[in-house]
C-alpha cells in the first residue's frame, strides 16, 4: 500500500496496482534525462504544464523504478491505464503532487529558508 507521506502513490497499469515514488535517485535520473542542472529547474519544467507523452513515460518510469519495480521506459510505454492518455496524465499529476506538493496551495513547494519541500 502506498504511503503518501513518503511521496508514494498507487496507480493501475495493465490491470495491476503499482506503487510509484520519486526517490532522490529517481529525481537524479530525471534531472539527467531532461538535462536539468538542479531540482528547481526540474520542478520548473514540470510546472510549465507542457508535458509530452515521452515526458510522462520518463516520469512514471522513474517513479516505478523508485518504488523498486524493474520496469523500463519501453515496457511502460506499452502499458495501458484506465482512461487512456487522460489516465496517464492523471497518474503523472498525482505523482508530481505527492512529490512536490500542490503548487496551487502554497505557491512555491520549495521553502526558500531551508530548501526542504513544504
Amino acid at each position: 500500500m502506498a504511503n503518501r507521506i513518503r511521496g508514494e502513490i498507487s496507480a493501475q497499469l495493465d490491470g495491476r496496482a503499482w506503487t510509484l515514488v520519486l526517490t532522490l535517485g529517481a529525481l537524479a535520473e530525471l534531472e539527467e534525462a531532461f538535462s536539468c542542472s538542479s531540482l528547481s529547474e526540474l520542478l520548473s519544467r514540470f510546472s510549465a504544464g507542457n508535458l509530452s507523452a515521452r515526458d510522462m513515460i520518463r516520469l512514471l518510469g522513474a517513479g516505478l523504478r523508485g518504488a523498486g519495480h524493474d520496469v523500463s521506459d519501453d515496457q511502460l510505454a506499452m502499458m495501458k491505464a484506465p482512461g487512456g492518455a487522460a489516465g496517464f496524465a492523471a497518474i503523472t499529476a498525482d505523482l508530481l503532487s505527492a512529490t512536490f506538493g500542490d503548487p496551487q496551495e502554497s505557491g512555491d513547494p520549495m521553502d526558500e529558508t531551508d530548501g526542504q519541500a513544504a
